[in-house]
């Protein structure tokens, strides 16, 4: 190739930032040129591609969606020099294989930091992120919203992306009612992360083109709101940034990519689910805050549970928990399972029932202990999940997921009891007070 000629990159990722990068940074660099993606995490994002509509000018075709086992074909066969990593709760060690495979391959490997993809808005900004997927970051960002709506602060609430369809009808996303949420044919995934702000009364934005959406939840919003996906950095660049660190798995904050460069920006750190971690763990994290971030404010919190005990006593369940938390985040429970025990319910083992993907889930993450993923990112996996239920025939489905899994899954015929956790703070500075405090400056 000519010393002219565009640099031919491959973007690595699961719909949700390398997206956002490709139309933040290489969108505005004529010398790059994104010529595939890559998909992993999320199922059944590969069989798609980046539509034109929605990429820069000069990008006359689709971009295609591609399966990452296929990196190394692609590299040689597209002759890229530059593979992009953009999707977040990796190993550190996980990310040095994809770099390793990528260079073997005969590219480059690169990692994109904050100045080159952060947007900047007009308004305040507070970010909620994690040092890993299922620390409890969501509870967190939903109460404060609350918090602020009671203070008569409009939050315009901006939820890391999740577009699993069609991505020209998701460039700009607006939910405010439980219509919006069927009028944009959501995924289960979609609407555990939605679904708990619409309940409240409150507005989230999301989607694929993060310059329309936050001038959209600017135009109608006071401050903007950041609540982020597993350990992802946040797409806009904070005034205030809070990382919740899981003390159930204390030392992951520095393990994982790149929840520890949220643990080293952070200007409050959560020592989350102390109620239920050990007080050594509980040190541990405290200590890596102090080692990570010395100058951040540190506060401990717990989840608390809110469920019907009286629904549960006595009897049969099966356990349905939000699936990011247990597949890639690597949690063999979560709230569900908490709840049944303390009610004295018997859980039964979904695994010998469990069909199609849900049968592959189980299969690809031994971790997972008698609990099933509320997997559904497509309609045909949401039947599976529902003829999993079916065939273990229980009792109950103790739904612990975000969203409301009997409306979705047309499961009039069995009971359901959902299962909810709370932000409740324990120890430390007041954090609505931080955010009353930073608000007021």
């Amino acid at each position: 190739m000519a010393a002219s000629d565009p640099l031919r990159c491959i973007v690595m990722g699961a719909a949700g930032r390398d997206f956002h990068d490709f139309r933040t940074f290489f969108a505005a660099r004529p010398a790059f040129r994104v010529v595939a993606f890559t998909a992993e995490q999320i199922p059944f994002i590969e069989t798609r591609s980046y539509p034109a509509a929605l990429a820069p000018e000069g990008y006359d075709e689709d971009i295609p969606i591609h399966p990452e086992r296929a990196l190394p074909r692609l590299v040689r066969e597209l002759d890229v020099d530059l593979v992009l990593l953009a999707y977040s709760d990796l190993a550190h060690e996980e990310v040095m294989h994809k770099a390793s495979i990528a260079q073997a391959a005969g590219a480059s490997f690169l990692l994109l930091g904050p100045k080159h993809t952060e947007l900047r808005s007009r308004l305040p900004v507070i970010a909620v992120t994690a040092v890993r997927t299922g620390a409890g970051k969501s509870p967190i960002a939903q109460a404060l919203a609350r918090h602020l709506a009671g203070r008569g602060v409009r939050a315009g609430v901006v939820r890391h992306p999740m577009p699993y369809g069609d991505l020209r009808r998701q460039a700009v996303q607006r939910f405010a009612t439980p219509a919006d949420l069927d009028a944009q044919e959501c995924t289960v995934e979609e609407r555990e992360e939605y679904e708990p702000y619409v309940e409240a009364g409150l507005t989230v934005f999301a989607g694929v083109d993060y310059a329309a959406i936050l001038e959209a939840a600017e135009a109608e919003s006071d401050l903007i709101l950041w609540d982020g996906g597993n350990n992802d950095r946040p797409f806009f660049a904070a005034d205030l940034q809070i990382v919740v660190a899981d003390a159930l798995r204390a030392g992951h904050e520095t393990r994982f990519y790149p929840g520890e460069t949220n643990a080293r920006r952070a200007d409050v750190w959560v020592v989350n689910k102390v109620d239920a971690a050990a007080p050594e763990d509980v040190s541990a994290v405290r200590e890596a805050a102090a080692t990570l971030c010395p100058g951040a404010t540190v506060l401990e919190a717990g989840l608390a549970l809110e469920y019907d005990a009286e629904a549960m006593a006595g009897r049969r369940v099966v356990v349905v928990e939000d699936g990011p938390t247990l597949t890639h985040g690597g949690m063999a429970f979560g709230a569900g399972t908490l709840a049944a025990k303390e009610a004295g319910a018997v859980i039964v083992d979904p695994r010998p029932h469990a069909v199609g993907t849900l049968a592959e889930a189980f299969a690809r993450f031994p971790h997972l202990g008698p609990v099933l993923p509320a997997l559904g990112y497509s309609p045909a996996q949401r039947e599976e999940l529902a003829a999993t239920l079916r065939a273990a025939q229980p009792d109950l489905v103790v739904d612990a997921s975000p969203a409301s899994l009997q409306h979705l899954l047309a499961l009039d015929d069995l009971p359901f009891a959902r299962v909810r956790y709370r932000f409740a703070q324990r120890s430390g500075p007041d954090l609505f007070a931080l955010v009353d405090v930073f608000c007021a400056r």
